[in-house]
């Protein structure tokens, strides 16, 4: 489970990186990474939609994605925010999918490659 500090909790803070941070695009999820103040913890949001499926299945999806996230945790630079959207896809995906997924596009965003400007 991803400690308080590591999360997002506030609506604005959504937009914020949504709005105005990089997109990496997966055929599960879209990630969206904001590099913030540099002494900030690492903070994760998702965002997981009606069109995924019903609440259960919307819920599995969310846990899935906490649960990939707590393992990167480490591995992203202190001030970066990452939210992460599931795709109606993501409901039919193995939990071994989606966690490769999440790794890959968090990597990729990290160095820059494969993701474009809002």
């Amino acid at each position: 489970m991803l400690a308080k500090t590591n999360r997002i909790t506030s609506g604005s803070d959504y937009k914020a990186v949504v709005r105005r941070g990089f997109r990496v695009v997966g055929p599960h999820t879209v990630m969206y990474l904001r590099s913030s103040q540099a002494a900030a913890p690492v903070r994760f949001g998702f965002i997981v939609a009606k069109n995924v499926g019903g609440a259960v299945t919307r819920n599995r999806i969310r846990r899935r994605m906490k649960a990939a996230s707590y393992e990167l945790v480490l591995s992203v630079e202190p001030g970066t925010d990452v939210v992460i959207r599931a795709l109606p896809a993501s409901a039919r995906a193995e939990w071994s999918t989606l966690q490769a997924e999440i790794s890959a596009s968090l990597s990729r965003g990290l160095s820059g490659a494969g993701r474009t400007r809002k």
